[in-house]
């Protein structure tokens, strides 16, 4: 395989990229200046060292350090409240709604009907058993309005209910209209969505 199909090969493993997309970002670093090819390859090769994963929330953040980011190191944040989301973009989504002030956990992913599909299982039952003993009374379950979604919940509720008597779980209310991911929900559906939430 040569180097453009290599090249294009690896960018259709990113998400939502097809081989005629991964064809087109080869050609518009073809016709780039080097500079901005060199750059690119910088900023790739200084993501494993710049970035770090939050040991407690488990998102990425910028940082030298193994230290938690700035959201679970604000002593400012509700410890009463921990919200579960699919991904970092959710957390960044639901930051800048601007009405969640509570904790964070990153899931990292859902499970499919098929079956298919893993998220942070062990890490998750960990995080809440440490956080119970902290005073945490919620779990806010800010899933995508998805098949996905809703059978990672279903998972998740099974997970915790040995803790059901300590615990109150609760769900997005409906703003969110099905089928919709939580990373493009604009702020004010998110705002509605929190404030509706509901207890399953």
């Amino acid at each position: 395989m040569n180097t453009i199909d290599e090249l294009a090969l690896a960018f259709t493993r990113f998400p939502g990229i097809g081989p005629r997309q991964g064809k087109r970002f080869v050609y518009y670093l073809l016709a780039a200046p080097a500079l901005e090819r060199t750059k690119l390859a910088e900023l790739i090769v200084s993501l494993g060292k710049n970035v770090r994963q939050c040991p407690l929330c488990l998102r990425f953040h910028n940082g030298d350090t193994e230290a938690a980011c700035k959201y679970c190191s604000d002593a400012a944040r509700d410890d009463t409240q921990l919200m579960l989301v699919e991904k970092d973009q959710d957390l960044l989504a639901i930051e800048r709604a601007g009405t969640y002030h509570g904790r964070y956990f990153v899931l990292g992913g859902v499970l499919t009907l098929s079956g298919k599909g893993v998220f942070r299982e062990r890490e998750l039952v960990d995080a809440v058993l440490k956080r119970l003993e902290n005073g945490m009374e919620e779990i806010v379950l800010a899933l995508s309005a998805t098949s996905e979604g809703e059978h990672t919940a279903d998972r998740v509720r099974q997970l915790l209910a040995p803790y059901h008597d300590r615990l109150r779980i609760s769900t997005l209310g409906r703003g969110l209209a099905t089928g919709s991911e939580l990373e493009y929900s604009d702020a004010e559906t998110l705002r509605a969505a929190l404030a509706g939430r509901r207890e399953i």
